[in-house]
């Protein structure tokens, strides 16, 4: 395994790690604060690390000035981030954490798979064999029964 690949792997496990912290913290914040008010204090937040991110990145402010020199729609990301916050916030606390995690990882292999199977927003093709398809029936499943909550 190259050391981009396992970065790429750490990256990716701590980040789902993360994930589950994010919904726990984001729907008790939602729940102390309103929904709207935990979804702009997140982004306030995510705004302060990320302009900290770029003044300490080599090239970081230069590429920034270039990202408005790109097609509009690449940009995309920072509204779907929005969404995905705004959905943890009120998952987590009406669904749970693991259902909440469940549900939004199944989106993203159904998602991902759409997007690699067609090589959409400029991906590399990848074919959609029955093992990905059976992985997302199963993670579906999961996450369907995740709902199921006992008291």
């Amino acid at each position: 395994m190259s050391a981009g690949t396992a970065l790429a792997v750490a990256l990716a496990s701590v980040a789902g790690l993360a994930g589950a912290v994010q919904v726990a913290v984001m729907s008790e914040l939602g729940d102390r604060v309103g929904v709207a008010a935990a979804l702009a204090v997140s982004a306030v937040v995510t705004l302060v690390v990320a302009a900290v991110v770029l003044v300490l990145a080599p090239d970081g402010v230069s590429n920034f000035r270039e990202a408005f020199h790109i097609p509009a729609w690449l940009w995309i990301g920072g509204a779907l981030s929005i969404l995905i916050v705004l959905a943890v916030t009120v998952g987590g606390a009406r669904i749970g954490s693991a259902a909440t995690i469940g549900i939004i990882i199944a989106g993203n292999l159904v998602m991902a798979a759409v997007i690699d199977r067609f090589g959409l927003f400029g991906v590399d093709r990848i074919a959609l064999t029955w093992p990905r398809v059976l992985g997302i029936v199963l993670l579906a499943a999961g996450a369907a029964l995740s709902l199921h909550k006992t008291n």
